[in-house]
């Protein structure tokens, strides 16, 4: 299998060519936010992990703190089943789970999307760990990788992807997570952490598993 890299290298390959202005707009504004240090403040490693409460898709609460009371926890945040990166990510992750689990640690995924919306019924199939809703990205701001998105890129997904985001996120329309990945060990604290502010670039499933061993060393 491919690693992310040349998966995404593909996906935005292909989109250049479909969409060459589309993408030389986000190569701008994706500048502009590194410029302005955005994920800057994101919860940094040695620091403790914010706790939260958020519900899973059978409206069930989860809380950090008793997923950690079993073992480290792999925590991605992502922007939601309607991104073509992150479903990439997803199922990078889903293929390694079983060498996640082998390291007694969990694998948890956060997203903006409404409980009933953050997953369709073959993707709830499909993956094997949980999936969390943070409508309003404040679990996400809590670790300082939310973002409000450019009118551009919400342009894009209103006329372009025909995506409502005021629906899928039950009335947030303009706040997404930066995609992120923090490993919390079982102390509670971030012991490694993958922030980019280009949603373009995720950290690779071999970088968290290594992460991850990290912790029994």
């Amino acid at each position: 299998m491919k690693n992310l890299k040349d998966q995404f290298a593909a996906q935005v390959a292909q989109t250049r060519q479909a969409k060459p202005e589309f993408m030389q707009k986000v190569d701008a504004l994706i500048e502009q936010a590194r410029a302005a240090e955005v994920g800057a403040l994101a919860t940094r490693e040695g620091a403790a992990a914010p706790d939260f409460q958020l519900p899973d898709p059978q409206q069930r609460t989860v809380a950090l703190r008793d997923l950690l009371s079993q073992g480290p926890v792999v925590l991605m945040f992502y922007r939601g089943s309607w991104c073509p990166y992150c479903n990439l990510q997803l199922r990078a992750l889903q293929s390694r789970l079983a060498e996640i689990h082998e390291l007694g640690a969990q694998l948890v995924a956060i997203s903006p999307q409404m409980p009933d919306q953050s997953l369709t019924q073959v993707e709830r199939d499909a993956l094997e760990f949980v999936v969390l809703s943070d409508q309003d990205c404040r679990v996400a701001s809590d670790y300082g990788v939310a973002w409000e998105v450019p009118e551009p890129l919400l342009e894009h997904m209103r006329k372009d992807r025909k995506l409502d985001l005021v629906d899928i996120n039950g009335g947030n329309g303009s706040r997404l997570p930066i995609p992120a990945t923090f490993v919390v060990g079982s102390d509670g604290r971030v012991a490694w952490r993958s922030v980019d502010v280009d949603y373009r670039t995720r950290a690779e499933p071999d970088d968290v598993l290594a992460a991850v061993r990290a912790l029994h060393r």
